[in-house]
């Protein structure tokens, strides 16, 4: 092939690999991603040993002291930004709202085409925050909580697993697939890292052994 031929296909799959690059990123991130990565186990060790042991106390909590499903991005709010992140083919309507799709669930190894049978989890769940600190925030801090889209804090998971979860700690509640729970507990101990939130004894007991298998 002639040298002009070759550096003008060169540059003809140059430009098209560019095109695709440039598509990619205009339309964000895959549709099959998930959880943010959490810190690595030796991390989360290190980030756990440096957490505060208090008792937990709930006075004065109330679930709307927590902002959440705000607007994130046009008429897309937190729930439905996750459910597209998680999802894999999800298509939305003008308001945003996923009409088809699928969603599995790394709790449970569940797959639903319906996201009215998918909840969004807050990994450490406000009740629990609200217990180790989180009492003492302002409004727009426990909103920046409640919808945290950078830190591994939520997660896109079947509707009944997350209302059996509700506010328990890994101390009494971890993901019945056991292929997931290096990753949960790595996890949750970022979050309270990041956030500067307490654990409880028996809390920080259950980490610690499920950190030593990761």
């Amino acid at each position: 092939m002639p040298k002009f031929y070759a550096r003008r296909r060169l540059s003809i799959v140059a430009a098209l690999t560019g095109l695709i690059a440039s598509a990619g990123m205009l339309n964000g991130p895959s549709a099959s991603a998930a959880l943010p990565t959490p810190v690595s186990a030796s991390t989360a060790r290190s980030y756990l040993s440096s957490l505060t042991v208090s008792t937990e106390n709930r006075t004065g909590y109330n679930r709307d002291l927590f902002p959440y499903w705000i607007t994130v991005s046009g008429t897309c709010n937190t729930r439905e930004t996750i459910l597209k992140r998680d999802g894999t083919n999800v298509v939305t309507n003008s308001s945003c709202a996923a009409t088809s799709g699928s969603w599995y669930s790394p709790y449970d190894g569940a797959t639903w085409s319906a996201a009215s049978d998918v909840d969004i989890d807050h990994l450490v769940p406000l009740a629990e925050a609200w217990d180790s600190g989180a009492g003492s925030w302002t409004t727009a801090r426990r909103q920046a909580f409640a919808n945290d889209l950078t830190r591994p804090q939520l997660l896109a998971v079947t509707d009944n697993v997350n209302q059996s979860k509700g506010d328990q700690d890994p101390a009494t509640w971890m993901p019945s697939r056991t292929a997931y729970r290096c990753t949960y507990v790595r996890a949750w101990v970022q979050v309270k890292y990041y956030y500067g939130l307490s654990v409880d004894s028996a809390e920080k007991s259950a980490l610690q052994g499920y950190l030593a298998n990761c």
